[in-house]
């Protein structure tokens, strides 16, 4: 039963650079032993950095440190700061129900408060998720049309008009290879004059 499993709350705070043009949504971390990192996307399985390496710097490992393990905060910090690309989750507290970190067995239980995370990002104009849980948790938030994964639909949010992007996801378990998911992440960074 339910009753049996704690409710966790999210460990991380959101990442939001002040001139923050992009939001990307997850949603939830795995639990701590599988962190390589203290930051958003830290199982060394998850292929977001890669992605991101590849994606600006044709460099699958731009992201990693020299000893080859683990991801390098600092630079990815840094250079989400510079390109103004925001990260949180969808769920502030949730039930997993197995053990592990798939978006099949979590419940949400609180979602974010995405009001109070925009007002702190003025400039955002495009909101990401990168599953379908993130999907299906900001859909209830928001008023909009859920978009063909590397596609966006259009929505205001508070008389604000927004893109709503929706990627593949950067698990492993996702059946895609890198290179074609870093193609469907590249081209929506170029809509976004961020490449």
């Amino acid at each position: 039963m339910k009753e049996n499993f704690p409710v966790e709350r999210h460990p991380l705070g959101f990442f939001l650079p002040s001139h923050a043009r992009l939001l990307m949504l997850g949603s939830f971390p795995p639990k701590r032993e599988r962190w390589s990192m203290d930051f958003y996307y830290p199982n060394f399985t998850n292929d977001m950095w890669r992605i991101f390496g590849l994606a600006f710097f044709n460099d699958r490992e731009h992201f990693i440190l020299p000893a080859g393990k683990p991801f390098d905060r600092e630079r990815i910090v840094a250079f989400l700061r510079e390109k103004g690309i925001a990260l949180g989750d969808t769920a502030h507290e949730i039930i997993r129900l197995k053990d592990n970190a798939s978006d099949a067995f979590l419940e949400v239980v609180t979602p974010a408060d995405l009001q109070a995370v925009l007002a702190e990002i003025p400039h955002c104009e495009a909101l990401v998720t990168t599953g379908q849980k993130a999907t299906d948790t900001l859909l209830e938030m928001i008023d909009c049309a859920e978009p063909k994964i590397g596609g966006y639909s259009e929505f205001l949010f508070d008389g604000r008009p927004m893109r709503f992007y929706r990627m593949p996801s950067s698990s492993r378990a996702y059946p895609k290879p890198l290179a074609e998911k870093t193609e469907i992440y590249r081209n929506m960074f170029v809509q976004l004059g961020m490449i």
